[in-house]
């Protein structure tokens, strides 16, 4: 009998676990669908506000406007030369760095690290931060999306830490037949370090493609927003005159704007939700990097 009772309390265990993700799961993907249902609901229906588990009547009306929408397209084409510009100075940059950090025989190595640690526990705030960008001349540029972050601390660890796996040996052989430090970096440590690149450059694109706090400090032209600074306007301003004009004069009906906010977030969004999975793996080991001695 106990040993019965033992097993029906391990099902009922297994059972609540089990129900427990599937709620967690929903609340996850609840919002993303619903915005996508909304998104492709007709302008009849959105205007409504009811919850549907699938779109009423179909319709892409709002689609079509935020695609003919210039502004908008500009700023996913601001976004998309920042993720792809930013992920591959801020993997290069890092990089370099770590390697010549991870060297025990590096002059000042710890002084170096220390300071490194100190920027990552301390900021100046945000008035200093923007002083410092308006006297650089970064201010109202595109590259103020670029330098800042260039270097992160902790990516500069993870990368330092999968340097120390490879063989000393292979780098021996490399100087033997003449090359530079820079050529046993670039010919023989970042050809074997593809996981890791793969992780830093997944987490660096995922923030560039998601910030938008810094094109809403630092941008003033409209030319130089970022897509998701363009959507948190869209959002909290509930700026949408301009896209609903172009609705009236291409559907000869005023678009609600939610149908448009949606649709707008979609755009946003489905481009990294598209792009993530297919580098998922590399951030279980990026994350596991270094982890495990032995």
């Amino acid at each position: 009998m106990a040993r019965h009772g033992g097993l029906r309390r391990i099902g009922l265990f297994e059972i609540f676990n089990t129900l427990l993700m599937l709620a967690v799961c929903f609340l996850t993907l609840y919002p993303m669908w619903f915005v996508l249902v909304n998104s492709l609901n007709s302008p009849e229906q959105a205007s409504l506000g009811t919850v549907n588990w699938f779109p009423s009547e179909l319709s892409l009306a709002s689609y079509s406007v935020a695609f003919n929408d210039k502004t908008l397209m500009n700023g996913f084409y601001i976004t998309t030369m920042r993720t792809v510009i930013g992920t591959v100075v801020h993997v290069l940059f890092t990089a370099i760095i770590a390697y010549g950090i991870s060297k025990t025989n590096l002059i000042g190595r710890k002084l170096y690290l220390k300071i490194s640690l100190i920027t990552m526990l301390f900021s100046g705030g945000l008035i200093p931060s923007f002083i410092l960008m308006t006297k650089l001349g970064l201010y109202d540029s595109f590259w103020v999306f670029i330098i800042p972050s260039m270097y992160t601390f902790f990516n500069m660890v993870i990368f330092m830490s999968f340097f120390r796996t490879i063989p000393d040996s292979l780098e021996e052989s490399a100087k033997v037949d003449g090359a530079s430090d820079y050529g046993v970096l670039f010919r023989i440590v970042l050809p074997n370090s593809m996981a890791v690149i793969a992780t830093i450059a997944l987490f660096s694109a995922v923030y560039h493609w998601n910030d938008y706090y810094q094109g809403v400090i630092y941008i003033h032209s409209q030319e130089l927003l970022p897509l998701q600074t363009m959507l948190y306007k869209i959002i909290a301003e509930n700026s949408m005159s301009f896209m609903q004009q172009q609705a009236m004069a291409q559907f000869g009906a005023r678009l609600p704007g939610n149908s448009i906010k949606f649709a707008s977030m979609m755009v946003a969004t489905l481009p990294i939700l598209i792009f993530y999975p297919f580098i998922q793996r590399y951030l279980v080991k990026g994350v596991m990097i270094g982890a495990i001695k032995g």
